[in-house]
């Protein structure tokens, strides 16, 4: 083959090469859990590092109704990692614990906790919108900022667990802020 024909083939490779090159370089490359859950649930889109292939989902620290969230191997059984986003309110509500939504504790910023309180339309920390092209959640307040997970993952008795949080969203991985939402 002649050089200058191997080099117009090679034109055509190299933006397919670089979009690989960046995409293992920025570790964005996904890999789905094979979710379990019944819907309706939220989930990380990626499976990150949850041993048993079953994703992450928001979810109730400890057992039963809590007050305070993290992200939680999404169980098969579901029932306290069972939430749905409701568009029309721009809540994410609970599907166990009637009546209880996703809200920022405190002040809107970076690293901010969640939890779960009684759902009012008037508190504007309970208040996101989501994004399905980029499968992103931002508080309305602050689209700068989005929901997103820590990049350490902790035991959690036979699951998996990490920190849920309000977070940068240019300093945040891809992968530790994609969520998809499944409705039944």
């Amino acid at each position: 083959m002649k050089p200058d024909a191997m080099l117009e083939q090679l034109k055509f490779l190299k933006p397919l090469l670089l979009i690989v090159f960046f995409m293992g370089a920025s570790g964005s490359i996904a890999a789905p859990p094979d979710l379990k859950t019944p819907a309706p649930v939220i989930h990380l889109a990626d499976n990150l590092d949850e041993k048993d292939q079953l994703g992450y989902c928001i979810d109730t620290i400890g057992r039963g109704f809590a007050d305070k969230l993290h992200a939680h191997s999404c169980k098969p059984r579901g029932g306290d990692v069972q939430f749905q986003y409701n568009s029309s309110t721009h809540q994410i509500e609970s599907s166990t614990f009637e009546g209880k939504c996703v809200e920022i504790l405190g002040t809107v910023s970076d690293g901010s906790r969640l939890g779960l309180l009684e759902c009012s339309k008037e508190v504007s920390r309970q208040k996101f919108d989501y994004d399905p092209n980029l499968l992103e959640f931002h508080p309305q307040s602050s689209q700068e900022f989005c929901l997103g997970v820590s990049e350490q993952s902790r035991s959690a008795g036979p699951f998996m667990a990490r920190k849920l949080r309000i977070l940068d969203c240019e300093k945040t991985d891809l992968l530790h802020k994609q969520w998809r939402i499944l409705n039944p």
